[in-house]
């Protein structure tokens, strides 16, 4: 047993070890220490130095539960007289300088646990809820004689980039229709973009008039060359446009600013990749096109005369999914449905009953050099005995582009000869506008068919080359005229009034003709359609909205689409003997072919770019370079971690 003297230098040296062990241990450790210490004696043939004894008591085992307390503590077992040394001492001696860094800093041991989980919730959303979903249309493609139009891919897949880019390389372009010009698009294909993007706005007819006749012009020359990548339409909306304002922002910033600042922002910016859902496009080799024709048979004998009136139904546009074709050709069906009705009612009664067959024909197939009028002649003149057009046609007239402006021409490959109905038909039309509507400017263009080049001017020119006579009407001067062949001719194009007053036009011209007034001594101010029998504006309107309200391309209507049926219903209320006719490309040598995957669905996913990857491969690398180097010295940071500790614990 020690001397009473020397437990009283033990025990006060005790003490003071109590106090240091105190600033060492956690609080529970010092109030167990406080608590416990004078229940547990010290054991007998044991030796203990100053820091393992209190008062004559173990402090050090007062944290021990009660059904071990027989056993000695974990830092004092076998009651060793020195501290413990080495690499197990030095890392316990670690563990509790960081422990004490901590304390002395403020932050929990716990928050480095939620650190990870805060990043998770504040990092980007998964790539699913970061996609944004949108219908997209493709640009033309098909072949006429030989020749490719449009683009020749559909499959996109690639990051997005606007024209403000410096590099455009296997990029997605994104166009605005209100930003939109031609140099812009050769720029993005000269660059090899890998696919263009062109934004149009929800309401075509809000867009300003010198930005659609710009487009209008643009049109043609896009179509006229060939284009490798994909070229899409998209109408906008809320989220298709928040990505173009970011993709614009990021592609601007990079010509503006350093190399450095373009590093940082590439590597910390969102990016989209657009993602198509399709497949790549095919040929369609069996796809038929369809017309359809009715007739009013004439009072008299077998060998009367026919006036074929003709209008060709479909559209055409940089796109067929957005090709309405309003005035190009809506309005030209809708005035020969009104025709069809006005004389479907003459016909009825004896005597109004005239002595002219009246055949009339929607023609499929007219944006595509008229093939389904010109499939139409060769069964009716080639491979048929008995037929309308073999016997006695007095004369053809097409009807184009109607439906606007204070003008009409009347379009002519050969200017008829005097005694013949075509001269009676343009004279009368001469009289009708002077007399009853001078407000409106009329004409007769002449223009020789031209066989060298691949598409015809008009539709009569198909009549023309069999020797057949016709004509065109139309209120445009000239067949090059932008608005014929673009997805800008929507319902706002046409007039109503104005399309009414050309209907009436050509219902009194062609009335006097067949019933010979002229030369009846009818006045030339002479209103036939009157009364019950006037020209029914709002009916040329529900069927004008009817036309315009859907795409009308050739490679969208087939023979059992909705179209078509209600088309033939229509004809089939005043016309007999209504029928389709159907065009279907030669196997062999097709003069026409029609691709697939024109309307896909796309998907704007929010990803990092490239170069984000790199940096963070470059960031971990780093990290394990650090690690591997501390691990290596870790005798050497230990000894700055305890002298920095030192001197915390100082001040």
């Amino acid at each position: 047993m020690p001397s009473p003297s020397a437990r009283s230098t033990t025990g006060s040296a005790g003490s003071q070890s109590l106090l240091r062990y105190r600033k060492w241990c956690c609080p529970l450790q010092a109030r167990a220490a406080a608590t416990y210490s004078s229940q547990h004696p010290l054991l007998p043939g044991r030796n203990y130095n100053s820091q393992q004894v209190s008062g004559g008591r173990c402090v050090i085992t007062s944290h021990v539960p009660a059904s071990r307390r027989a056993v000695p503590c974990r830092a004092c077992r076998g009651c060793r007289p020195q501290r413990r040394v080495g690499a197990a001492a030095m890392l316990e001696e670690a563990g509790e300088v960081l422990e004490s860094v901590l304390k002395a800093s403020c932050l929990p041991l716990s928050f480095l646990l939620f650190v990870p989980a805060v990043l998770l919730l504040l990092g980007p959303p998964p790539a699913a809820e970061a996609a944004h979903e949108f219908t997209v249309y493709r640009m033309q493609q098909y072949e006429l004689g030989g020749q490719p139009y449009g683009t020749r891919s559909a499959v996109l897949n690639t990051e997005a980039r606007t024209v403000e880019a410096d590099v455009l390389s296997r990029r997605c372009v994104m166009m605005r229709l209100l930003d939109f010009s031609y140099e812009q698009y050769q720029k993005a294909l000269r660059q090899s973009a890998g696919a263009v993007v062109i934004i149009l706005p929800r309401a075509i007819s809000s867009v300003p008039q010198d930005v659609v006749k710009q487009f209008m012009e643009i049109e043609p020359e896009m179509l006229a060359m060939e284009t490798i990548v994909p070229v899409y339409f998209a109408v906008e909306d809320d989220e298709l446009l928040s990505i173009y304002e970011q993709t614009r922002a990021a592609s601007a910033s990079q010509g503006s600013a350093s190399a450095a600042e373009v590093l940082l922002h590439t590597a910390t910016a969102n990016g989209f990749q657009m993602v198509t859902s399709g497949a790549q496009s095919k040929a369609i080799h069996d796809w038929l096109i369809p017309s359809v024709e009715g007739r009013l048979t004439g009072l008299g004998g077998e060998d009367l005369p026919t006036v074929v009136i003709v209008a060709h139904y479909d559209s055409f546009g940089v796109a067929p999914w957005l090709s309405h074709g309003a005035d190009s050709n809506g309005s030209g069906v809708s005035v020969l449905l009104e025709l069809a009705r006005l004389f479907s009612r003459l016909y009825t009664y004896r005597r109004t009953h005239a002595g002219y067959n009246l055949l009339f024909f929607a023609s499929g197939g007219g944006k595509f050099n008229y093939q389904g009028t010109k499939r139409w002649l060769e069964d009716n003149l080639d491979h048929t005995d008995s037929s309308l057009l073999q016997d006695n046609v007095a004369f053809v007239l097409c009807l184009d582009t109607l439906g606007r402006g204070n003008s009409l021409h009347l379009h002519v490959s050969k200017p008829p000869k005097e005694g013949t109905l075509q001269h009676a038909f343009l004279r009368e039309l001469e009289m009708v506008v002077a007399s009853q509507f001078p407000e409106v400017k009329f004409s007769m263009v002449h223009k020789k068919i031209n066989l060298a080049e691949d598409m015809l001017a008009w539709e009569h020119e198909r009549f023309a080359i069999r020797r057949l006579p016709a004509f065109t009407i139309s209120h445009l001067e000239s067949h090059r005229d932008s608005l014929r062949n673009s997805i800008m001719d929507r319902r706002s194009q046409v007039d109503t009034k104005a399309l009414t007053r050309n209907t009436r036009i050509i219902a009194e011209a062609l009335t006097r003709v067949i019933y010979n007034l002229t030369e009846k001594g009818a006045p030339a101010d002479l209103q036939i359609f009157t009364d019950q029998m006037q020209i029914q504006e709002e009916q040329l309107e529900s069927v004008m909205d009817w036309l315009s309200s859907q795409p009308r391309a050739a490679q969208l209507i087939d023979k059992d689409s909705t179209f078509l049926s209600t088309l033939e219903y229509y004809m089939g209320r005043y016309l007999k003997d209504v029928k389709q006719h159907h065009v279907k490309a030669d196997k062999r040598d097709p003069e026409f072919v029609f691709y697939d995957q024109l309307k896909q669905v796309m998907n704007a996913y929010r990803v990092k770019p490239a170069i984000f990857d790199l940096l963070l491969a470059v960031c971990i690398a780093a990290y394990l370079g650090v690690a591997y180097v501390a691990v290596q010295n870790f005798g050497l940071l230990y000894r700055m971690i305890q002298r920095l500790s030192l001197k915390t614990k100082q001040q």
